[in-house]
């Protein structure tokens, strides 16, 4: 069986209007995709399908945590998410190319929607491009002695260091500059 065969929702025998789907998401669902920048998480996913004779509007909302690590101390954190997106599902005969990205195109044939690839993408999308624990977590510092430790390796540190370990025959090179 398929780990994600859970996020496909069976349209074909849904009546016209809205309608309500609720999803957990857990180290599974994160372990399903390859090369996933998010690891760990408890999420929960509440989807709002409204269907319409020609499409359908799908209304994302996702809250719970997930587990990052930081930047600055490189320790794992809990960092919170809350999430509101939209997703617009067209039937088409033939045509399935879509020049909008906010419009996926579904086949008149297909009879359910796999939207694991929608949670996906809008979870890896809402992480912060710098992850620190003092900024997007959920109120948890940074690791001072593993930040002290890090600074003792820097290269400002170690700068009288390597002055001492230089090569003598460099010395006339850095006078010309």
């Amino acid at each position: 069986m398929k780990p994600l065969k859970q996020f496909s929702i069976p349209f074909t025998g849904l009546k016209i209007g809205k309608h309500q789907f609720d999803f957990e998401i857990d180290n599974s669902f994160f372990d399903a995709f390859e090369y996933s920048l998010v690891k760990k998480g408890r999420l929960k996913a509440d989807v709002e399908l409204d269907k319409q004779e020609t499409m359908m509007i799908l209304q994302f909302h996702i809250y719970g945590t997930i587990v990052l690590d930081c930047d600055k101390c490189l320790s794992e954190f809990n960092s919170p998410l809350d999430i509101h997106e939209r997703q617009i599902v067209k039937f088409a005969e033939d045509n399935l190319e879509s020049d909008d990205l906010e419009i996926i195109m579904l086949s008149k044939k297909e009879s359910e929607l796999d939207i694991s690839p929608l949670i996906y993408e809008f979870i890896t999308v809402s992480v912060p491009y710098i992850k620190v624990c003092e900024e997007n977590g959920d109120g948890q510092q940074c690791d001072q002695e593993m930040i002290e430790k890090l600074e003792s390796f820097s290269v400002e540190n170690n700068t009288e260091e390597k002055e001492q370990n230089e090569d003598p025959r460099w010395a006339e090179l850095k006078k010309l500059k």
